[in-house]
């Protein structure tokens, strides 16, 4: 079934950026407020002015929806007036700033009760990811282009969260390959451990990732170029910083682990 999708928020706020990644990700119909209301020549910000430009853009997202295609409208749409007008299948908060840049639009926008999906973060390459496999059932291709991750994962903390998302950003998918290193030197978690702990860290990427046991590789090797990159990705500082080490030993200073 296709779905009228409302990204809705402050001016400013990051929405039609988002509305940028999404839209090529599931397919839809792209309106964007702005451009709706330069097509009307209505630029009347009063409270009659907003339920036009409400019922215009509801009428445009139906017309596109039942032509068989999902349809994103980014808009601020800030009353619960103007958001009953539209009548969204699909709501997307972009809640990323406290006041937008319209004195106006800030006094009479009202936070939504209900909402799908809400964006706290201006970071839209990922919230496209995750949105997009609520609205689209993503399907893991072996064919397509995919990244890989090689490590212990003792334990998966923020630093490989940071670094996964930098990676599904290039190719989509990610096959994620745990060394087989329980028992040799530091690394207490068996691969079932690791196994769950990257899964529910990864749980909005659940059908973007493999995760399999592999060797304990420490040599890759390649003879010459045959199709794919080695290539680092550099984290900031803060980032890089965060330590497996460290970690493990505050878990048995608390008493988690032996």
């Amino acid at each position: 079934m296709k779905k009228k999708i409302l990204i809705m928020g402050l001016p400013g706020a990051g929405k039609t950026y988002l509305a940028d990644k999404l839209v090529p990700k599931i397919g839809a119909t792209w309106l964007n407020a702005d451009k709706v209301r330069k097509e009307a020549n209505d630029w009347d910000f009063s409270p009659e002015g907003r339920i036009r430009q409400a019922k215009r853009m509801a009428e445009k997202a139906e017309k596109f929806k039942k032509e068989g295609s999902h349809v994103v409208a980014d808009f601020v749409c800030p009353t619960p007036k103007a958001r009953e007008l539209f009548n969204p299948d699909f709501i997307i908060w972009v809640d990323t700033i406290k006041k937008g840049r319209f004195e106006d639009t800030n006094k009479i926008f009202v936070k939504p009760e209900k909402y799908d999906v809400r964006v706290t973060e201006q970071n839209a390459e990922i919230w496209s990811i995750k949105i997009a496999d609520q609205i689209t059932n993503y399907k893991w291709d072996n064919r397509k282009p995919t990244a890989q991750m090689l490590g212990r994962w003792q334990p998966w903390h923020g630093g490989h969260q940071a670094l996964f998302e930098e990676i599904v950003k290039k190719t989509g998918q990610v096959n994620i390959m745990v060394r087989d290193v329980k028992g040799i030197g530091d690394n207490p978690f068996d691969f079932e451990t690791v196994k769950k702990n990257i899964e529910i860290a990864l749980k909005d990427f659940k059908n973007r990732i493999k995760i399999s046991l592999v060797p304990n590789i420490t040599n890759i090797c390649y003879g010459r170029g045959v199709g794919y990159k080695i290539e680092e990705i550099v984290l900031s500082q803060d980032i890089q910083e965060i330590s497996a080490t460290k970690i493990r030993k505050k878990m048995r200073e608390e008493g988690k682990l032996k």
